[in-house]
């Protein structure tokens, strides 16, 4: 367990902590700031910096998403408040950070080195603090699943945390079909997925640029895939890094239920767009979920009538990262 983390507690950032970055996508600066938040506050993105307008406060939420083609974009009635938020999602939820909000001055989050690590870096600088309130969990208690043509998702019971299955299949040399299966707590994150970073393909760049995506793109945020190697000095920080990114990916994008999942993901040539139609249509159905607080006692604390159902499950497509 993570220093200063109580079981069952709440918990939220001992004091705020910055990073400074370009958006992978806008090729924008922009700086995140990690700030810390009361209890129940849940995760909570500030959009701020806008050209004449007031800043904007979104919750984390998967009712919020607004796009999913490339990365997980939040926003409103107003319009897109941020995009990218995945990696900063999955180190919250990775090291167990239960209130914050997230501050940011453009309409993307920095995508630093392609990973969570830069994150979870900033997460250990701001300090980690118990809050007197029990931590909230979605208990998921029957399977949801959502398939088309040959991906799929499935969220079923399992009461010991959250658990990720996540497979892979690229038709290339260098990738080819890759799985990875790993219990989500702050020592496993660390060790095992923070540092895997997003990745493409070289044949893919004109087409990106020529659409407005990856233009902030390189060799120093991106796995960069050619037709016969990698095309990054470092290599690969996994031998398996691509699933491995996968894994993040989904911890994020699962993390907009709302509060900790208690259940076992399985994600089969998905991306975002699968991970949010899964937890939509998890959250859809009242009978296959319920709030309880810690998974010991796995006590009910709020009823499926508080939220609103009645989603419909978005269409998806495999995603490149």
């Amino acid at each position: 367990m993570t220093r200063g983390m109580q079981p069952g507690r709440q918990t939220t950032l001992r004091e705020p902590a910055a990073v400074t970055g370009i958006g992978v996508h806008s090729g924008s600066p922009v700086t995140l700031t990690l700030h810390p938040a009361e209890a129940d506050t849940g995760i909570a993105f500030l959009r701020c910096g806008i050209d004449g307008g007031a800043d904007r406060e979104l919750a984390a939420d998967f009712r919020a998403v607004t796009a999913t083609e490339f990365a997980t974009v939040l926003g409103d009635d107003s319009g897109p408040a941020v995009s990218t938020t995945e990696h900063i999602l999955a180190a919250l939820c990775g090291l167990g950070i239960d209130n914050a909000v997230v501050a940011v001055d453009g309409p993307e989050v920095p995508i630093m080195d392609g990973s969570a690590a830069p994150f979870v870096a900033a997460i250990d600088q701001a300090g980690i603090a118990t809050v007197a309130a029990p931590r909230r969990y979605i208990q998921v208690l029957k399977a949801v699943r959502v398939s088309r043509d040959d991906s799929y998702g499935e969220l079923r019971p399992y009461r010991r945390g959250l658990r990720i299955e996540t497979e892979i299949d690229f038709d290339h040399p260098l990738i080819g079909r890759q799985s990875l299966a790993i219990e989500v707590e702050p020592d496993a994150f660390r060790r095992e997925l923070a540092r895997a970073r997003t990745f493409g393909f070289l044949s893919d760049v004109a087409k990106l640029w020529s659409a407005g995506y990856a233009l902030g793109a390189s060799l120093e945020n991106t796995v960069v895939v050619a037709e016969r190697r990698v095309l990054n000095a470092e290599g690969l920080r996994y031998a398996d890094e691509f699933v491995r990114h996968k894994a993040i990916d989904a911890i994020g994008d699962l993390a907009l239920a709302g509060a900790r999942l208690l259940g076992a993901y399985r994600s089969v040539r998905g991306g975002h767009k699968l991970n949010h139609a899964v937890v939509t249509a998890l959250m859809a159905d009242p009978s296959a979920w319920a709030y309880v607080e810690t998974p010991e006692t796995v006590r009910r604390v709020r009823g499926h009538a508080d939220l609103a159902t009645g989603f419909a499950a978005p269409a998806y497509g495999p995603n490149v990262s």
